[in-house]
């Protein structure tokens, strides 16, 4: 479980205390045989979702492991590994330290800043990990602006604790009426008796986040709900053992978590994911529109492909538009590129079963950037 805090009125407030393992799960750049680097000048490396931050990785660790020469491939998670907490963190050689990136938005507000390496040669952020798609705050795709490549698709739905008071379905309208604080109790929205709805939502500096309200149709939350949590933690304390949580969840991390993952603080066996932990808690996922987020069954689940159209959500990986054939820089084409222009994240068989142990659906747009 990681430590989390929170910045209340410009005060740094430590909410949760509860210690982190430190393990074979930690990330942040690490070479082929997992051991810490420092990332070089010309290496690929990545900030931003907390949302596909163990799936990058898991690929930028089986790529160094089959790749001798040129240059790595890093991604710096959420939060601290080893804290759980926010801290500054230097990129690569050569670069300023900055504050790290919590989720995709400020994953690209940092990006897009286009700091360089201290020669100038090369930038410190090459790409973000994205859970939400381009906004009308992101830079138009062409000349100076980003494209958002396409690499898997993920679902969110709405988590709660299994026994509480929330119902097993909820419309698009309902969870609409909840977030802006339209309907507050459960007998509202068919759940059980008339205690207040406890709804959540990750950081403002998350993909997640945007992508939830954005399918919901609320541009601005109400004031009941709560914006405190990081997103897909089902451990969090505001979470353990209360009946009138709700919250939007990654089913794509769900799956990861609770069927593929090693208890937290528990060293992961040769069949678990090498990244991450069970962190679902006593969540369990709910249904939309009644549709379900997942089909299958224990170690077999997956994404439902039929679940609610509006509620699929894909990943991305953003990059600087080039003037190429597929506007992808010349240098990050043989990793992001599609599976004909032979992108390693595309094209790989290691990558598409690394894309399915974490929880993700491939998508036959891999590698297309919009």
């Amino acid at each position: 479980m990681r430590k989390l805090i929170r910045i209340v009125a410009g005060a740094t407030v430590l909410v949760s205390a509860t210690a982190m393992a430190v393990g074979p799960a930690l990330a942040d750049p690490v070479n082929g045989s997992g051991s810490p680097v420092k990332p070089k000048e010309t290496d690929v490396v990545s900030v931003g979702a907390d949302t596909s931050e163990y799936l990058l990785d898991q690929l930028a660790f089986d790529y160094n492991k089959s790749h001798k020469t040129g240059p790595r491939l890093y991604s710096w998670d959420a939060l601290n590994p080893k804290t759980g907490l926010t801290d500054n963190i230097s990129t690569k050689s050569g670069c300023a330290a900055i504050p790290r990136p919590n989720g995709a938005s400020a994953g690209l507000t940092a990006f897009y800043t286009n700091a360089k390496t201290k020669d100038k040669k090369d930038f410190c952020i090459d790409y973000v990990r994205s859970a939400r798609g381009r906004s009308s705050s992101d830079p138009a795709k062409g000349p100076g602006g980003a494209l958002f490549v396409a690499l898997a698709k993920d679902a969110i739905t709405y988590a709660t604790n299994a026994g509480g008071n929330a119902p097993a379905n909820l419309t698009t309208a309902q969870l609409n009426a909840i977030y802006t604080c339209t309907d507050t109790t459960w007998n509202q929205v068919g759940g059980k008796g008339t205690a207040t709805i406890q709804a959540f939502l990750p950081q403002t500096g998350s993909g997640l986040r945007t992508s939830f309200l954005k399918e919901i149709g609320v541009a601005t939350p109400g004031a009941c709900v709560n914006s405190s949590v990081q997103q897909n933690e089902g451990t969090d304390p505001q979470f353990k053992k209360n009946p009138n949580s709700l919250v939007p969840y990654s089913v794509a991390k769900y799956i990861a978590q609770r069927y593929h993952s090693a208890k937290c603080g528990s060293k992961p066996t040769s069949k678990q994911d090498r990244f991450g932990c069970d962190e679902h808690g006593s969540f369990v996922l709910n249904d939309i529109n009644g549709t379900k987020p997942t089909t299958g069954t224990g170690s077999k689940t997956v994404i439902n492909a039929k679940f609610t159209a509006n509620f699929i959500n894909p990943i991305y990986d953003v990059v600087r538009w080039a003037n190429t054939k597929d506007n992808i820089p010349a240098y990050l084409d043989g990793f992001f590129g599609s599976a004909k222009r032979h992108g390693w994240l595309c094209s790989n068989a290691t990558a598409k079963a690394d894309l399915v142990k974490y929880g993700f659906l491939p998508t036959p747009f891999c590698g297309t950037g919009s």
